[in-house]
């Protein structure tokens, strides 16, 4: 048992990683470009800025530099999903491998967030300046992020979070119980292996949904956006299986408990 019982810090770490990466990736993609990181205005006008910022050494290097950033998250939250990457990780390290896979990904995703470069003076898509809307479509934007991060936590809910971190496998090892996925229905097995990312459209609105667009964050939206789009092949089963589990668990959590009503 004393084996086994050394996984449980090491799922334990891979999940505070991952916990803390989650409220990191929060706040650098709904709270600093809502309440901070507009690009500098005097730069050039928006039918110049495009074509200008392609010929702009201090534009296209620190874009290029995010591009990388991004391409190597992509590059490793696909290659150590792949079933050929799973099955060497799973021979070496046995139930760790969900955990493991976790872990790379909040590094990954880590490695984004320290080291992007902002582009300040870079040509804006669209830009949120004049009154009223300087201050009502920031709070719109606040407001619909909230629903989104809202959405993505009710969600994740419905996947089993603690199997999603790695955690319930380590969990069913250390009691012999076996493993988890092993125990799911037909559906919940042919959902997993239709949607890799069950929060693409929260996502895609937390990515969007901006009061100023500038060059980095549409290079993040774009990117992000492809990547989501191809990550997500659901069908009309899927969402009747989606539904009925989401109403199982609010039915769930909206029952009295017990002794509540003497």
């Amino acid at each position: 048992m004393a084996p086994a019982l050394l996984l449980v810090p090491a799922a334990l770490a891979s999940f505070i990683l991952a916990f803390g990466t989650g409220v990191e990736f929060v706040r650098f993609t709904s709270l600093r470009p809502l309440l901070g990181g507009i690009p500098e205005s005097g730069g050039p006008d928006a039918r110049q800025g495009w074509l200008a910022a392609l010929q702009d050494q201090s534009i296209l290097v620190p874009l290029a530099w995010d591009l990388g950033l991004l391409l190597l998250f992509v590059g490793q939250h696909s290659l150590m999903a792949t079933e050929t990457v799973k099955a060497w990780m799973s021979r070496y390290f046995g139930v760790l491998q969900r955990s493991l896979y976790v872990a790379c990904t909040a590094l990954a995703l880590q490695l984004v967030m320290r080291y992007w470069e902002p582009v300040p003076r870079g040509p804006v898509l669209w830009e949120a300046r004049a009154e009223p809307w300087a201050t009502w479509v920031p709070l719109l934007c606040f407001v619909l992020h909230v629903i989104s991060w809202l959405l993505i936590f009710s969600i994740l809910l419905v996947f089993d979070y603690a199997e999603l971190m790695g955690l319930k496998q380590v969990y069913y090892h250390v009691l012999g119980l076996g493993e988890p996925l092993a125990l799911k229905s037909p559906r919940a097995l042919r959902l997993f292996s239709h949607l890799r990312h069950p929060v693409c459209v929260e996502l895609l609105t937390v990515l969007w949904v901006v009061p100023t667009l500038g060059t980095d964050r549409l290079l993040l939206a774009l990117l992000l956006t492809l990547y989501l789009g191809l990550a997500h092949g659901l069908d009309q089963q899927d969402l009747r299986y989606l539904r009925a589990q989401l109403q199982r668990k609010l039915h769930l959590l909206s029952r009295p408990q017990e002794g509540e009503a003497e």
